[in-house]
């Protein structure tokens, strides 16, 4: 039985991380958040020791590390907002532990390299969330795609729209320089799938980007890429809203609609189990997605020319 830590327990997706601790038969004997709305520990693991400063933590982890290896933290899991990652996953290695980050990694590039560096020094391992990697369906349409071997490049048109209110922008998550943007913190996870399926980057243009919606086009080794994100409501097309949902997902290749919104519920713990097993998706893995998101943040936007998803023509008008 393996011991972990979790930090961020009070986020949204804290519970998933608790299941997979659970489900993997394993124990978590700490968590951290600033926030005290973390009655969801009861549910998993009631007997934690939980902590609402940092440096108290901390201490509590130096400690279990001066002990018997048998009480180490061994992993520790990172669900804390998106700018403190980095220095959550530092702190991870320097008790001696492994890093499971949810996404992103890392903001800027260039801090994976750092990480890079700090893997070799402490001999631990830092390993992403990348889950939709282990999805059944998406692990087929990788291996179709490579059986293939098509001369042309296959068109695909991602849409993913996910209404959020007012307290979004009020949020860290309305702030660029913490969350990364709209590309970052809802379009990585699809970024990652589509540099896993359809090979390295070859070029990229966003077309528009406003505080709560973007778009663009990237080409890939084997695919040509219109996208969409948003979070108004406003985009979700019509019968979606009249049917009361937040969210709608698609991804189109030449032309047909790719159904995967099944088979979401237990992958993180596919996650944790394929982490455990020796496996997992680490630094190196994360990057090109990593590189991707930061130029689409950093790019001026050309406007409606060229490839542009039809969303943005519509959004914008």
């Amino acid at each position: 039985m393996k011991n972990f830590a979790l930090i961020g327990a009070a986020g949204y997706v804290a519970p998933r991380h608790l299941q997979a601790v659970v489900d993997t038969g394993n124990n978590l004997v700490a968590a951290l958040d600033r926030s005290d709305s973390v009655g969801i520990l009861d549910r998993f693991f009631p007997e934690t020791r939980f902590f609402t400063e940092f440096e108290r933590f901390d201490r509590h982890a130096e400690k279990l590390r001066r002990q018997d290896e048998a009480k180490w933290i061994h992993y520790v899991s990172i669900a804390s907002p998106n700018y403190l990652h980095d220095a959550h996953i530092r702190f991870a290695l320097r008790i001696s532990a492994d890093a499971i980050c949810e996404k992103p990694l890392v903001l800027n590039p260039w801090n994976s390299d750092a990480l890079l560096d700090l893997e070799k020094e402490t001999g631990r391992r830092v390993y992403n969330v990348l889950q939709l990697r282990l999805h059944p369906k998406i692990i087929a349409l990788r291996e179709k795609i490579a059986a293939e071997k098509a001369k042309g490049k296959y068109d695909v048109e991602l849409t993913y729209i996910t209404s959020r209110g007012r307290w979004y922008d009020v949020s860290w998550k309305g702030d660029v320089q913490k969350s990364g943007g709209v590309a970052t913190n809802i379009g990585i996870h699809f970024f990652d799938m589509l540099l896993w399926i359809f090979g390295p980057l070859q070029a990229q243009v966003v077309h528009l980007s406003e505080g709560r919606k973007t778009a663009g086009f990237f080409e890939l080794e084997k695919a040509r890429v219109k996208w969409f994100l948003s979070l108004d409501q406003a985009d979700l097309p019509e019968e979606a809203r009249r049917n009361g949902k937040c969210t709608f997902r698609s991804l189109k290749l030449n032309g047909e609609e790719f159904e995967f919104s099944d088979g979401f519920t237990d992958l993180h713990t596919k996650v944790y189990r394929d982490v455990l097993a020796g496996g997992g998706f680490g630094i190196r893995d994360a990057r090109p997605s990593i590189d991707l998101a930061h130029q689409i943040r950093t790019a001026a936007p050309a406007g409606l020319k060229g490839e542009y998803h039809p969303m943005a023509g519509r959004s914008h008008a």
